[in-house]
């Protein structure tokens, strides 16, 4: 049996519909919460129910589980993420829990740039948690990606609901930085291929999408395909990270964050045959994976969403 966790998330329900697809059974863990989970409907699977600090539960969760999808994190909080809760000292659980009951294979999901000595949080918090995932002594998969897109996702609807409410949207300097978009299905693919790929045991893997582009020119294919224009204006990343803050405070329902403005500070790619080397299949162009953005008044959800709460508890 497998357990995902975070399979309530973005990545967790897709990666929860092709395991059980391809027979699979699954387990997710989701944390207590008076709101119903919002898990993939239509999906047989079974519910565990603890927080990532409950060490009991996490080793009752455990019981019977073969392979760990560790998905679960806090960045998609915003302002109230607490990353070093969730991300380093769950994982730490997690691996721990996952070593005393004998779990045979464990698949972390991290970021492009991760190292435990990064300037950035999120990215040192996510090399922190490597480290604790290499240290379990659990056989380990881990891949660094880059920023995912797909429907439902934290980037690309996000940048649809800014370009639909803001007449200017603020690049990071001149929109120059360079992002490597990975469809969310190819890494789902990726995560399912290695459980019977036995060269990735024990390896972190860099990979991303088959290109690469400037910030700015995904802006404009976003604008293109949902049928907005706006004006750009470059802003340096300190006066940035203050502006993030400040919308984050008045609007609750802010789609980015200030490890937004991290994951736009500096080149965070790797090589384009990263996913064809290693599984034998080309990533999606960017371009051909858009139509969940399209058919949709991004005006009026973004006027819904901008003063609600929407940012999901994991991945």
């Amino acid at each position: 049996m497998i357990l995902v966790t975070g399979g309530t998330g973005f990545v967790g329900r897709t990666l929860i519909r092709q395991l059980v697809a391809n027979g699979q059974q699954v387990r997710t863990l989701i944390r207590p919460s008076p709101r119903s989970p919002h898990l993939p409907r239509g999906v047989q699977v079974e519910v565990a129910v603890a927080s990532l600090n409950d060490e009991r539960g996490l080793r009752a969760a455990m019981r019977g589980i073969d392979v760990v999808y560790h998905l679960a994190g806090a960045e998609h909080q915003g302002a109230r993420a607490n990353i070093l809760e969730i991300d380093a000292r769950g994982t730490y659980n997690i691996s721990r829990a996952a070593a005393d009951t004998r779990v045979r294979r464990i698949f972390y999901i991290s970021h492009l740039g991760a190292d435990r000595s990064s300037y950035y949080p999120l990215f040192k918090i996510k090399g922190i948690a490597e480290e604790h995932i290499r240290r379990s002594g659990v056989p380990h998969t881990i891949f660094r990606t880059g920023l995912l897109y797909g429907s439902e996702d934290h980037f690309t609807t996000a940048l649809a609901r800014m370009l639909a409410f803001f007449p200017i949207l603020f690049t990071p300097r001149e929109g120059d930085v360079l992002i490597q978009p990975l469809w969310v299905e190819d890494l789902v693919t990726s995560l399912f291929w290695s459980l019977d790929t036995p060269g990735t045991i024990n390896h972190t893997f860099d990979i991303g999408g088959s290109e690469y582009f400037p910030f700015r020119q995904i802006t404009e294919i976003i604008q293109e395909t949902i049928g907005q224009r706006r004006w750009f204006l470059p802003l340096g990343l300190p006066y940035l990270r203050a502006l993030t803050v400040t919308l984050e405070s008045i609007m609750p329902g802010f789609p980015f964050s200030t490890f937004w403005v991290d994951y736009l500070s500096y080149n965070r790619t790797c090589a384009v045959d990263a996913i064809p080397r290693l599984f034998g299949f080309l990533p999606a162009r960017f371009t051909y994976r858009l139509d969940h953005l399209k058919g949709i008044n991004w005006n009026r959800l973004a006027w819904q969403t901008f003063f609600t709460n929407p940012h999901p508890t994991q991945k």
